[in-house]
C-alpha cells in the first residue's frame, strides 16, 4: 500500500516562501526605490496619474494662464469669455462615429463640447474651470497638510498639555461641518479668487491629518533611534523635523492626496451652491450651477464639467491608494502559486514524504522522516515533542 505524509507544516512553509520572495525582489535596493517599484507596480495608481497628468496639460495649455495681469496663450482659438457665432444650434460637434457604423465620422469640428445659452464655447470654458478647480486643490492640500502636519507633530512629540489644548482645538473644529465654514468664507471670499478660496478651505481640512500625523508621533518618539538623538544632544527641533517626521512620510502623502480629493468636490459643491468662485471667473462646479436651467435641453453642458470632476477625483483617490500600498511594508503583492512553490523547493528541498512498500508487507506510517509505527496499532511511538500544557496534544491517532 502506499501512505502519503507531511513533513514541515504547510503554512510555514509558505510563509518562508513568501518571506524569501520579498527579500530577493528588495535586495540591494534602497528605500526610495522599494517604493517607487511597488507604486509603478500598481496599475490603477499609474493609469490615474497619466490621466491626471493629461488632464493638467490639457486644461493649462489648451486656454492659456492667466493669474492677474500676467496673460499667456493657449493653442486653443477661443476665449473662455469670447462669444463666437453659433454653430450646430449650439450643439457639440465632437463625433467618434465613423461613417461605416451610421455615424457622421471622425470630427473635432470648432465647438467640440457645444456652446451655451450665451454662445460660449464648451471646451474653453470647461478648460479654465479645470484650471482653477486644479488651482483649489492643490493650494487646499498644501495648506491642510502644513496645518495637520505641524499641529499633530507637535501634540505627539511633546504629549501633556500640549497634547490636550492643540486635540482639543481640534475637536472643536471637527464638530462645525465643513461646508458651513466653507460656505460662509467662501461667499465673504469667493469673488478675490480660486487661490483664496483654496487657502480658506486648507485652514479648515487638516483635522483628520492631524490626528493620524499625533499617532504616529507617539509610536516614534518611543524608538531606539530618537533616544539616541537624545542623547547625542539634537534639539526637539531637530529630533521633529530630521528623525521623526521621515519615518512618517507615507502617512502624511497618502492622507494629503486623499485631502486634495476632498477638497475638489468641496469646491464643486460649494461653487454649485454659489459660495465658490464667483463670477466673471469660473470652476467646475460653477459651471453645473450656471447651467441647471438648461438640464433638459442642453444635457451636454452637464456632461463635461461632470466627468472632470468625477474624473480628477478617482485619480486623485486611485493615486493615494497606489502610494498606500507603497509606503506600507504590510500591503504587499501575494507571490503566484508558481513563485511560492519554487521558493518553497528552494528552501525545502524535501518534499512530502511517500512509504511506498509491498502490499504484502504490513502497514506502515512515517511522521517527520521517522517510522512510528508497524504492523500492531499498538506498537508505536509518536516522534512529536512533548508540550506540557497543551491540552490538544493527545495520543497520536494512526488512523488519521
Amino acid at each position: 500500500m502506499s501512505t502519503v505524509t507531511q513533513g514541515p507544516d504547510n503554512r510555514e512553509a509558505e510563509a518562508t516562501a513568501e518571506i524569501s520572495i520579498e527579500q530577493r525582489e528588495t535586495e540591494g535596493l534602497s528605500q526610495g526605490q522599494i517604493v517607487r517599484r511597488r507604486f509603478f507596480r500598481h496599475r490603477a495608481a499609474v493609469t490615474s496619474m497619466i490621466v491626471l497628468a493629461f488632464i493638467v496639460v490639457l486644461s493649462f495649455t489648451s486656454v492659456g494662464i492667466e493669474i492677474g495681469s500676467l496673460r499667456i496663450p493657449g493653442w486653443w482659438q477661443y476665449d473662455w469669455r469670447e462669444i463666437p457665432t453659433v454653430e450646430n444650434r449650439g450643439a457639440p460637434t465632437l463625433s467618434l462615429i465613423p461613417e461605416f457604423l451610421g455615424g457622421a465620422g471622425i470630427a473635432f469640428g470648432n465647438h467640440p463640447f457645444g456652446q451655451d445659452e450665451v454662445g460660449r464655447d464648451t471646451f474653453a470654458v470647461v478648460m479654465r474651470g479645470a484650471q482653477q478647480s486644479l488651482m483649489v486643490m492643490v493650494i487646499a492640500g498644501v495648506v491642510a497638510t502644513i496645518i495637520g502636519v505641524v499641529i499633530g507633530a507637535i501634540a505627539g512629540y511633546y504629549r501633556k498639555w500640549a497634547d490636550s489644548v492643540l486635540m482639543r482645538f481640534t475637536d472643536i473644529i471637527i464638530t462645525i461641518p465643513l461646508i458651513v465654514i466653507g460656505a460662509v468664507l467662501g461667499n465673504a471670499l469667493g469673488n478675490l479668487g480660486a487661490a483664496v478660496l483654496g487657502v480658506v478651505i486648507g485652514l479648515f481640512a487638516w483635522t483628520t491629518l492631524a490626528r493620524l500625523v499625533r499617532g504616529e508621533f507617539l509610536t516614534l518618539r518611543e524608538r531606539e533611534f530618537v533616544d539616541a538623538a537624545r542623547v547625542s544632544g539634537a534639539r526637539d527641533r531637530r529630533i521633529i523635523f530630521r528623525h521623526i517626521l521621515p519615518n512618517a512620510v507615507g502617512v502624511i502623502v497618502v492622507n494629503a492626496t486623499l485631502l486634495m480629493a476632498g477638497a475638489i468636490l468641496l469646491e464643486s459643491a460649494l461653487s454649485f451652491l454659489g459660495f465658490g468662485v464667483q463670477s466673471p471667473d469660473t470652476s467646475l462646479g460653477k459651471i453645473v450651477s450656471d447651467n441647471q436651467a438648461a438640464f433638459s435641453t442642453r444635457p451636454w453642458l452637464f456632461w463635461w464639467p461632470g466627468i472632470f470632476i468625477i474624473a480628477i477625483a478617482l485619480c486623485v483617490n486611485f493615486i493615494g491608494d497606489g502610494l498606500r500600498d507603497a509606503f506600507d511594508p504590510r500591503q504587499k503583492k501575494m507571490p503566484s502559486e508558481r513563485a511560492m512553490a519554487r521558493a518553497g523547493r528552494a528552501k525545502t528541498p524535501s518534499g512530502p514524504i511517500v512509504d511506498r512498500v509491498d502490499p504484502r508487507d504490513p502497514a506502515s506510517v512515517t511522521v517527520a522522516g521517522e517510522a512510528v509505527y508497524t504492523g500492531d496499532v499498538e506498537n508505536y511511538h509518536d516522534p512529536r515533542p512533548e508540550e506540557p500544557g497543551d491540552a490538544g496534544h493527545g495520543r497520536f491517532d494512526p488512523e488519521r
